[in-house]
């Protein structure tokens, strides 16, 4: 199998992900939350032309289940009413079908065989039951050495035990696989553009709705602003 990128449009998300989501897959997302923005700016020193990355979440489809609907595993910070989820986690994936929440999209095959996609699963379903947190300071961690290459080789700095965020989290149930999606970078310090643009043999299922210009631009300044605010608040302290 050779890379290819398949775009895909004209379709829902909810049509995307019921016709390319398989158990084992990849799937990623560009969310337009506060924190998803945050997380796609700090990638821009990953990106060629140094552009806001397109992605900001990762998670593993599941297959369907006797419900008919579409499952996935991931590593989420998860708010639904007075219900707080923290941690990885399994979830219907009609959660990404808002196309205004998640205006991009893919789905990633690695071409697993059966026996690979049964282990993968299998491992993300024991990091479920064993309640395995979401790590915000390993997020952090991995933000904080993206300008740096040298370091991504390395062990996350800010580390914890039984605890992973979302892209990390899909490097770590592949390796459980024997397959690195992402040579030469440590599995804590893996970042969700990185799972993207793996060097692995893959197919690209992409539905990509561009934000506008302006928005970006907008956005990106609050961002800065907001981030300049709390380092001063904490030199004052």
């Amino acid at each position: 199998m050779e890379n290819q990128t398949i775009l895909v449009s004209g379709i829902t998300n909810r049509e995307f992900i019921e016709r390319y989501a398989q158990p084992g897959r990849v799937g990623l997302c560009g969310g337009t939350t506060k924190i998803d923005s945050v997380i796609r700016l700090a990638q821009r020193h990953l990106h060629a032309e140094h552009r806001w990355s397109d992605w900001s979440h990762a998670f593993l489809f599941e297959g369907k289940r006797v419900d008919d609907q579409h499952w996935v595993l991931e590593s989420d910070l998860q708010i639904l009413r007075k219900n707080i989820q923290l941690g990885v986690q399994e979830n219907r994936a009609d959660k990404y079908f808002d196309e205004k929440m998640f205006p991009t999209l893919a789905v990633l095959d690695f071409g697993l065989s059966e026996t690979q996609a049964t282990t993968i699963l299998r491992e993300g379903l024991e990091r479920v039951a064993s309640r395995e947190r979401y790590s915000l300071r390993e997020l952090i961690g991995t933000l904080l050495v993206l300008k740096q290459p040298e370091l991504r080789a390395r062990e996350n700095r800010l580390a914890q035990e039984r605890s992973v965020y979302c892209s990390a989290f899909v490097k770590q149930l592949f390796h459980k696989a024997g397959i690195d999606l992402v040579p030469g970078v440590s599995g804590k310090n893996t970042a969700p553009h990185d799972i993207a643009h793996s060097p692995l043999p893959h197919v690209k299922y992409l539905l990509l709705r561009e934000m506008p210009g302006e928005k970006v631009a907008a956005l990106a300044k609050k961002i800065k602003t907001g981030v300049r605010a709390r380092l001063d608040k904490i030199k004052r302290r």
